[in-house]
């Protein structure tokens, strides 16, 4: 079992824990919305992408966006999933991606939407 994020505590008053499936999930949520140079150790670790929420909408932008959200996750979670789709709507102050996944593991495709 994996910690699951964000840290809490279960009804046991103990880590909270979480599948693999939700742990790559959570990795996914921890990279796109970290800001590059946010962690120390990994300055490159991050998307940029709560920056499209104040940036004007169009497509281009969301066409720039969607290649670096998916190099983001290529380069730093490639070995656990194979990327199949991005997709980015900023509409508004709300910021919505989906991502279309393959866990390498198990060859399972799965989708996450996240807003923010």
């Amino acid at each position: 079992m994996n910690v699951d994020f964000p840290l809490r505590f279960d009804g046991r008053g103990r880590t909270a824990e979480t599948n693999d499936e939700g742990h790559v999930r959570d990795l996914i949520e921890q990279l796109l919305f970290t800001a590059p140079g946010e962690r120390v150790n990994r300055p490159t670790f991050g998307s940029g992408v709560l920056e499209l929420v104040f940036a004007p909408n169009g497509d281009a932008l969301a066409a720039a966006m969607r290649l670096s959200v998916q190099a983001s996750l290529q380069e730093w979670l490639g070995d656990l999933i194979e990327v199949a789709n991005v997709d980015v709507d900023n509409d508004d102050a709300t910021l919505r991606l989906t991502v279309r996944y393959v866990l390498r593991r198990t060859g399972e495709a799965r989708t996450v939407t996240l807003v923010r």
